[in-house]
């Protein structure tokens, strides 16, 4: 089995275009939730907060016959990408690399904003045509053809939904195909784009939605709030990286996934704690290697106490030494790309040596008894990390990255 390592990374965030101003952000607990800007001016709405791109301009990153072809969701992909394939160095048209090189994206809503769109010419406006172009705006494919597209990746190339463990599950089946050399490169990640009308009532009908800001494992949290972005990441296996002298931000090295086959919406304990043991395992890591956990985190009722009561289970008496965080409060939660957002919290921690606090953190909650590094980031050297994401539908994914090793 081939050993995997990141070598590229790409972010879009509320925070702005770029890895950076995302990690920065993280450290500095400051938050891009704010003021949700109604994608109808004139329609009142209950959701106040979200975390949206303030200034994404779309003209500024493709010409007039690429936008006819793209969602936002594939937009923000694409720029998520080329960034991360600047950072790699990597050519994929030398030596056949596109060829062996595959696709994997997860999104949860996929071309939400233009399904909406079409939606109100045919439903509000009575209109007996649609843009024609619709179905290749909103298929979930899109964003994974789009990539391998732009960079010529004739490797496998798909898409993933599974809701909010999307982008997680799209890593590891990236991961997996180069561990298993069906692959030697992977642009793999997730984007979302699902502030659309719809998509807003639907979240307010859940009522599971934040009024004020997001405050994961707080006594204070009220819910969570909503976000969009993308995370992509060049993944390759360790001697392709070496041969062509890449530089090496982390290796990964396990993922676990698992359904908890209960409940389509109140997360499982069992559930969660089987994919953090199976990461575990495929990693070949003790828990006490464990430094950092990224939590799924989402600051609901219910998942947050679940969360922790999981790690409990799997970390036994290291769970007391364990700092664990969530970064929704900072980007808010992306759904499909939460977990492709928060990878670059995990990256960050290995590579710098500092944990990114959980931000908006007021009064700790009984149920919820671990660290969580609240509101100010910590100096901490760790060797390994997780990485969780858990959606509705019982749907778990892990990811397990540690320092690079010779």
């Amino acid at each position: 089995m081939h050993r995997v390592v990141i070598t590229g990374m790409g972010a879009v965030s509320a925070l702005g275009l770029g890895q950076a101003p995302l990690w920065r952000a993280m450290v500095e607990g400051r938050s891009g939730i704010g003021p949700l800007r109604s994608p109808e001016p004139d329609v009142a709405l209950r959701m106040k907060v979200a975390a949206q791109l303030a200034d994404f301009d779309p003209t500024a990153h493709f010409d007039d016959a690429q936008l006819s072809l793209l969602d936002r969701v594939s937009q923000l992909g694409l720029v998520a990408a080329r960034e991360a394939v600047a950072q790699a160095g990597i050519d994929f048209a030398a030596g056949g690399v596109g060829a062996r090189t595959a696709t994997v994206v997860g999104t949860g809503t996929g071309g939400e904003i233009s399904r909406d769109s079409q939606s109100r010419r045919v439903y509000r406006d009575n209109s007996a045509r649609v843009h024609p172009l619709s179905i290749l705006r909103t298929m979930p494919n899109a964003p994974a053809s789009h990539i391998s597209m732009e960079f010529g990746l004739t490797g496998p190339a798909f898409g993933v939904v599974s809701a909010c463990a999307s982008s997680n599950h799209a890593i590891i089946q990236a991961m997996a195909m180069l561990r298993s050399g069906l692959a030697d490169v992977a642009l793999t990640g997730g984007t979302e784009a699902c502030l659309s009308l719809c998509g807003i009532r639907a979240w307010e009908a859940m009522r599971v939605v934040a009024d004020d800001t997001c405050r994961p494992f707080s006594r204070q949290r009220r819910g969570l709030v909503l976000g969009e972005g993308a995370g992509i990441y060049v993944l390759e296996t360790l001697e392709h990286a070496r041969r062509r002298g890449a530089v090496i931000l982390a290796e990964l090295v396990g993922g676990g996934m698992s359904a908890d086959a209960g409940d389509i919406v109140a997360p499982s304990v069992d559930g969660a704690a089987r994919a953090m043991r199976m990461a575990l395992d495929v990693a070949g890591l003790a828990p006490e290697r464990i430094g950092y956990i990224n939590a799924h985190g989402t600051a609901t009722a219910v998942n947050d106490p679940t969360e922790t009561r999981a790690i409990r289970q799997v970390f036994g008496a290291h769970a007391d030494r364990l700092a664990v965080s969530s970064t929704k409060a900072i980007h808010g939660h992306a759904l499909g790309a939460a977990g492709a957002l928060e990878l670059i919290a995990a990256v960050g921690a290995l590579r710098e040596d500092v944990i990114p606090p959980t931000a908006h953190f007021i009064d700790p909650d009984p149920l919820c008894d671990l660290d969580y590094v609240p509101n100010i980031a910590r100096e901490q050297r760790v060797e390994a990390v997780l990485s969780n994401s858990f959606a509705f539908g019982g749907l778990n994914a892990v990811l397990a990255l540690r320092r690079i090793e010779p």
